[in-house]
């Protein structure tokens, strides 16, 4: 009776049946459990270390990490309890937390799967293979360019981009972010990307002054995301390109209040028209990046300024 009382304390606490439910998907290590559950590690490694001492999880270490898993067997005498926490656990109704720790569970897989992890199937292993490395390598392909990273955030896509284009010019309406940003291109000493404070419906720029416009995971941040789009057509020189990654239409609400999106994702029809009622010609929108049960499909869309200057956009800005 005093082992069940205790079992039935430690499952009475509302972060460890969060954590049980993710490890019941996969088994994850402290960093990605820490991801997934938006908690401290100290708190997410004290939570595991009670668990662990319960039976219900046990340790695997791999490849320089220590993956927790779900403690499935009868050595502890929980095998019974399994089934019942499964099946009380799959009934419950989602909400914010829960919502939210779905979704950023989907993005740890999805980081693995892009990753190439093997995660203990030998069969994958393929030392050097990466989705990193194609995407740099497909910038050889590319003449010198002049590239403006809207909405850059930390500086980490301007940073890549920065590999194969002439100049890069990230802008943020943050002063905090682009101080991180500052200080990640000294880190990597890289000296050709430029940093502008600015927002994404008035671009700190002037008229055709660039050849190729990102905006990644930033159209679902503003309110006008057609204004946005004219903004980055009236900046690219003629023949030049806009390239988006963005979210297709959701019913995730709780990232209004946690990321402050003004857009629930945008559908493929939805996009190509904001695209083409900008003005861009060769509109293209598909599917970038989708896993099943994944809560989030990424978006990519592209479009042309045509080549003949255009009088669409006269602003002039600096």
């Amino acid at each position: 009776m005093k082992q069940a009382s205790t079992l039935f304390r430690l499952l009475g606490n509302s972060t460890r049946l969060r954590l049980l439910r993710v490890l019941m998907h996969d088994r994850f290590n402290v960093t990605e459990l820490t991801g997934i559950l938006d908690l401290a590690q100290s708190g997410v490694s004290r939570h595991l270390g009670l668990l662990k001492d319960a039976g219900l999880v046990v340790e695997e270490p791999e490849a320089g990490y220590v993956y927790y898993g779900l403690a499935e067997n009868d050595r502890n005498g929980n095998a019974t309890l399994w089934p019942a926490l499964k099946a009380e656990l799959a009934t419950v109704n989602k909400d914010r937390s829960t919502s939210a720790d779905d979704a950023r569970l989907q993005e740890v897989l999805r980081i693995r799967q892009e990753n190439f992890e093997t995660h203990g199937d030998a069969k994958q292993l393929v030392p050097g293979r990466s989705w990193a490395a194609w995407a740099r390598i497909l910038g050889h392909l590319l003449p010198p360019l002049d590239v403006v990273d809207i909405g850059c955030g930390e500086g980490y896509l301007a940073l890549e981009a920065s590999r194969w284009a002439k100049t890069v010019i990230g802008i943020d309406r943050s002063d905090e972010v682009l101080r991180r940003a500052r200080a990640l291109m000294t880190r990597r000493n890289v000296s050709n990307i430029l940093w502008k404070k600015g927002d994404l419906a008035q671009l700190p720029l002037p008229n055709e002054s660039v050849d190729v416009a990102l905006l990644s995971q930033a159209l679902h941040h503003t309110d006008n995301p057609g204004q946005a789009l004219q903004e980055a057509y009236r900046v690219l020189r003629p023949t030049g390109r806009v390239l988006i990654l963005d979210l297709r239409e959701h019913e995730e609400t709780w990232v209004r209040d946690r990321f402050g999106d003004a857009q629930m994702g945008f559908s493929n029809r939805n996009l190509e028209k904001l695209l083409r009622s900008s003005g861009y010609s060769k509109v293209k929108v598909g599917v970038g990046a989708k896993r099943t049960g994944d809560p989030f499909t990424v978006l990519i869309a592209s479009g042309v300024r045509p080549g003949n200057s255009s009088v669409r956009h006269k602003r002039k800005r600096s």
